[in-house]
């Protein structure tokens, strides 16, 4: 460190004390529970477009044991639009064996927790810090924006050795006492001053000692690998009808893209599909690749089932089914309902 770790961990406190975020939902009437809820929704998410998501969520799965006995379909269904599915089957599973292993109980251990399904390294010390108090060092995308500008780390912090060096230091500035206020603390400089781009430099408590922005241009850091361009892929989506104004669903499989949700039938562009309507094509972006989804409105209970094999049923639409689906087919169901209503 470029100034002693209590000087860094002090100036951070005071500005926390000051400007800190204090009143966002899990920080209210806080269990361990609430924080891994919070945490595992806000990996890849904003703040703003969580509140809901996690209000809602709470009203349904208010214990970690209400969160195990409810089914997988309930869970995605108060995941739909919040993306990377895999998170929510992950909060489920952890939840199951967070019952059958420990009591009910999320561990109160390092090792314990991050052998539990989507929890690694950071989200424990998250949990075990902000929902239990214990001194655990957190390294989400934020703290490692702040300690990579601050110390001038150089490297791609996806590679092992690199994260190495930024857990040393994470470890070597969480102090003794406070510090599940400093770790909240980290993640509201980076997220609030520390920021992806322009960062208000002039605002943040530790811009004397900050050797990124001494070097001139303290975004630079973290330095990752310039991404190669994204792919770009397409499907055909099909939405069957029935006369009783029902949609043809299929239920993904547990694993992969989508993993347990339910979709619509798909084919392949150059693939002959069924007669039908051609909706207009829309794009929805994953992290690694472009979907061009181009929706085909296939009328007629005859034509369920002509398409594949996969197993499915037929879906009511008014009220919309409580089912787990990705957002673009929630968006589908809804152009779906509203025509159904004004036939």
């Amino acid at each position: 460190m470029t100034s002693s770790s209590n000087d860094f961990a002090d100036r951070v406190l005071t500005w926390f004390d000051r400007h800190g975020r204090k009143d966002l939902p899990w920080q209210l009437a806080v269990t361990p529970y609430r924080v891994w809820v919070s945490e595992i929704m806000l990996q890849q998410t904003q703040v703003a477009t969580v509140i809901p998501y996690f209000e809602r969520f709470m009203a349904s799965f208010p214990t970690l044991a209400d969160l195990a006995e409810a089914a997988l379909d309930d869970v995605l269904h108060h995941w739909t639009g919040l993306g990377y599915y895999a998170r929510a089957r992950n909060l489920h599973k952890a939840a199951q064996l967070a019952v059958d292993r420990h009591g009910g109980e999320l561990p109160a251990d390092l090792d314990a927790l991050s052998a539990l399904p989507g929890i690694g390294r950071s989200t424990a010390g998250a949990i075990l810090s902000l929902g239990m108090g214990q001194r655990a060092a957190i390294l989400d995308g934020n703290v490692k924006r702040v300690l990579a500008r601050h110390e001038a780390l150089a490297g791609d912090p996806a590679q092992a050795d690199v994260l190495r060096r930024f857990w040393q230091v994470a470890e070597d500035c969480t102090p003794q006492a406070r510090a599940p206020n400093y770790n909240q603390a980290m993640m509201d400089l980076g997220a609030m001053i520390c920021t992806r781009t322009r960062p208000a430099c002039a605002l943040c408590p530790l811009a004397d000692s900050c050797r990124g922005r001494a070097e001139g241009n303290p975004a630079l850091y973290p330095q990752k690998k310039r991404k190669a361009a994204v792919p770009e892929r397409s499907t055909r989506m099909l939405l069957q009808l029935n006369e009783h104004g029902q949609v043809w669903m299929q239920q993904r499989p547990p694993a992969g893209l989508w993993g347990g949700l339910w979709t619509f039938p798909e084919l392949a562009l150059d693939a002959e599909a069924p007669h039908g309507q051609d909706w207009p094509a829309f794009v929805h972006v994953f992290s690694h690749f472009r979907l061009h989804i181009h929706p085909l409105l296939v009328r007629g209970h005859d034509q369920a089932g002509a398409v594949n094999e996969a197993p499915g049923q037929w879906v009511t639409l008014a009220p919309l089914p409580a089912l787990g689906v990705p957002a673009p087919v929630q968006q589908l169901l809804q152009r779906l309902q509203a025509l159904v209503e004004n036939e």
